[in-house]
């Protein structure tokens, strides 16, 4: 079972995100990681194996800040759990995503999508 978060502020949301990962984490994950954009339109990412607490220092480190964010903890299903697995995943710098479920055709579709050039950065099925 995974949990979702998201937040959009006039402030930064990071605080926001970090405790609704803290309010989730009774549903248990294997990891968590939080993306924001900042004021200059940039996507910033810090993610963490483990629990919520493992991801605190990650984010003061990292300096991650934003107006807009999404965050997840997650239960591995499609790969191991590992920092380069944990969500939000990144495509071409401007989308962020998380996921909640299973894409059940999607060995196909990255097998389709390695064909057509595009190199994975993890082993989930989200990423597809």
């Amino acid at each position: 079972m995974c949990g979702i978060v998201g937040a959009v502020a006039e402030r930064d949301v990071v605080p926001i995100l970090l405790e609704g990962l803290r309010r989730l984490e009774y549903r248990g994950y294997d990891s968590a990681g939080i993306a924001t954009i900042n004021q200059q339109n940039q996507i910033g990412r810090v993610r963490a194996l483990g629990k919520v607490k493992e991801l605190e220092p990650l984010l003061q480190a990292n300096n991650l800040k934003g107006g807009l964010g999404i965050a997840h903890t997650r239960w591995a299903t499609h790969g191991k759990p590992s920092e380069s697995n944990a969500h939000p995943h990144i495509c071409n710098r401007v989308v962020t995503l998380v996921h909640n479920g299973i894409i059940e055709n999607h060995e196909a579709l990255r097998d389709k999508q390695t064909k057509q050039g595009y190199a994975f950065t993890s082993e989930t099925d989200t990423e597809t």
